[in-house]
């Protein structure tokens, strides 16, 4: 797995991945920047109490929550944006590192838009119902964050990333049967999404590292 990590970190300085890196980063920056504008506009209050040392320590605590909100909704947000982008990362991966797999599956847009919207309707569902653990139990709050994240985002990606090569059913029989592997995949994934900077280019290294993880695993025959 250390090794998948590392071949998909090298993908981003690949010259057919480089157009794929811009844009994404570009779509990264602007969806945190929308994010964080839509978090404050939803928590942030100017004139909530009459003394003004009480409002600005309001102002302060809502500001920090803002950051943390936008933190934690970051994932999901940008990997729906991200959905978009996912083949043509895929494709540059195989063709870089697996000349010899033939052609993808036609996958329906639908098909694959539709798993980015139940990841992040999951994510954004479930981290909000985790945020008093993330505020009130330091320590503990980490390891929730990447436990959590990193089951919603190693089941996203690796279907996101199987469904080119499977259909559904096989694609969960083969999910089931490796869950260890691809839930330790996620938690790289959430590690990944939780270092800022790194955070920008992460869905690109995400998909590119599930798809080493997914290619690396015994193949299951399809059933008759």
């Amino acid at each position: 797995m250390i090794i998948a990590l590392f071949r998909a970190v090298a993908v981003l300085a690949a010259p057919a991945m480089r157009r794929v890196v811009a844009q994404s980063l570009g779509l990264a920056i602007l969806a945190f920047a929308a994010l964080w504008v839509a978090v404050a506009a939803g928590l942030y209050q100017t004139a909530m109490f009459d003394w003004r040392p009480l409002n600005w320590l309001v102002n302060l605590l809502g500001g920090l929550g803002v950051l943390l909100l936008s933190w934690l909704l970051f994932p999901a947000v940008v990997t729906m944006i991200m959905s978009f982008y996912v083949e043509r990362v895929a494709a540059a991966v195989e063709a870089l590192d697996y000349p010899w797999r033939g052609a993808a599956r036609a996958q329906p847009i639908a098909e694959m838009v539709g798993v980015m919207l139940r990841l992040t309707g999951l994510t954004l569902v479930l981290n909000l119902l985790a945020l008093p653990v993330y505020l009130l139990a330091p320590g503990i709050n980490l390891f929730l964050f990447l436990a959590l994240n990193g089951y919603l985002l190693g089941r996203g990606y690796f279907e996101v990333v199987a469904l080119r090569r499977l259909d559904a059913g096989e694609a969960r029989r083969v999910r089931s049967r490796f869950a260890g592997r691809i839930f330790l995949g996620g938690v790289v994934i959430a590690g990944l999404f939780a270092l800022p900077l790194v955070n920008l280019v992460a869905p690109v290294v995400a998909t590119a590292f599930m798809l080493h993880i997914f290619e690396a695993l015994p193949r299951i025959e399809p059933r008759p």
